[in-house]
């Protein structure tokens, strides 16, 4: 199972706690978890990425092991650590402003 850990805002759009477990198929990459979300939560469908492109969105966050995997591409495989449940995958939505 791998453990996904969710920004505020998106536990309260899927009614779910801080970490959930999903089922992924294949090889766990930042796409194979988005997708499991997305088919567990349809409800968060383009509220991570958009829903045409299928890119990430500009104020969300990819993170492991305090490591940034936002920019690397969404088919690189993760850590192990992620693949057999020791660490989550974090979702952040990132802060802006001036």
């Amino acid at each position: 199972m791998i453990r996904v850990v969710l920004p505020p805002h998106l536990r309260t759009l899927a009614r779910v706690g801080k970490e959930i477990e999903l089922e992924v198929e294949g090889a766990v990459t930042q796409r194979s978890i988005l997708d499991a979300l997305e088919a567990t939560y349809p409800m968060l469908r383009g509220a991570i990425r958009n829903q045409q492109t299928q890119q990430r969105r500009a104020m969300v966050r990819f993170f492991v092991s305090e490591q940034d995997f936002s920019h690397d591409s969404p088919d690189d495989p993760l850590p192990e650590a992620v693949a057999n449940g020791q660490e989550p995958f974090w979702i952040l939505g990132a802060i802006s402003g001036g």
